[in-house]
């Protein structure tokens, strides 16, 4: 790869997707960057592009092999980020992906759903969607969801962002018309493309028993009431309910392969004229 650029544009920082949603104009601006790496090619662009979102941990190595791989809080950032990079003339916005891991899993997921996508961008779309163990725990109320594909991996035994959720919420999703597809990893933990072994997380959330629903204007309602989370204090309240400690997380060496290889295939599928050779 070709030494990395900075990439700076502005963003804001809403709290929840419902600031998004019904107040977006009103957010603080502030400025915010990612960096960008073009691969070591003859051929001319414009190339194709994906964009990477990071878990709550930050970025780790596995994240990164998966972006070296490729050939390229935040869903406002990736798309102002996306908004800058489609002026460049060296990208092309028709063929830009976007991956992420646990949060930043979510964000993949969710720069898919309609209302809010429709608040903050109308003219570009991403062309693939590849969510690594994102929370399917919180259900939107309105199933409207981008025609590109999606497609979700996620761990058997994950108890940080439960399997279940997915499972539960994903037929639903295909029901109302959305192009996404899971895979379930056997015998995998939340950051099974780790490689480092499964450990337990004494601090960390379980949210195995969370089942959250989401609003039409984004506002993600606490489990069993009506009153929306709105605000870091009531957000703590509602997880209180629902949220346990102590999730594993860690690698599987069959899942990560197995991950990794599908990873290749499908954003070579959906961002290249050709599908990429084994």
């Amino acid at each position: 790869m070709t030494a990395q650029e900075k990439i700076s544009f502005n963003s804001a920082n809403p709290f929840s997707f419902k600031d998004i949603i019904t107040d977006l104009e009103g957010q603080t601006p502030h400025e915010v960057h990612g960096f960008l790496r073009l691969p070591e090619t003859t051929q001319e662009g414009p190339h194709p592009l994906i964009i990477g979102v990071a878990g709550s941990l930050d970025w780790a190595e596995q994240h990164f092999e998966y972006l070296e791989m490729y050939p390229g809080m935040i869903v406002l950032d990736v798309y102002r980020a996306f908004e800058k990079l489609a002026k460049d003339p060296r990208i092309d916005k028709d063929r830009v992906g976007i991956t992420g891991w646990s949060l930043g899993g979510a964000v993949t997921l969710f720069s898919g759903w309609l209302p809010l996508k429709e608040k903050i961008n109308t003219d570009l779309e991403f062309a693939a969607h590849l969510a690594f163990y994102p929370p399917c725990f919180i259900e939107p109320d309105l199933l409207t969801f981008t025609n590109a594909p999606m497609h979700i991996l996620i761990g058997e035994v994950d108890n940080w962002t439960p399997a279940a959720a997915c499972e539960e919420l994903v037929p639903k999703m295909q029901m109302a018309g959305t192009n996404i597809d899971l895979t379930v990893y056997p015998d995998s933990h939340h950051s099974f493309d780790r490689r480092t072994p499964p450990e337990v997380m004494a601090d960390g959330y379980s949210f195995t028993d969370c089942r959250l629903k989401m609003r039409p204007d984004g506002a993600v309602l606490m489990n069993f009431m009506n009153i929306p989370m709105t605000s870091p204090t009531l957000q703590k309240i509602g997880l209180f309910f629902c949220a346990d400690r102590g999730p594993t997380l860690g690698g599987n060496p069959l899942s990560r392969e197995a991950a990794f290889k599908f990873a290749k295939e499908f954003m070579g599928q959906h961002l290249l004229e050709t599908k990429v050779e084994n």
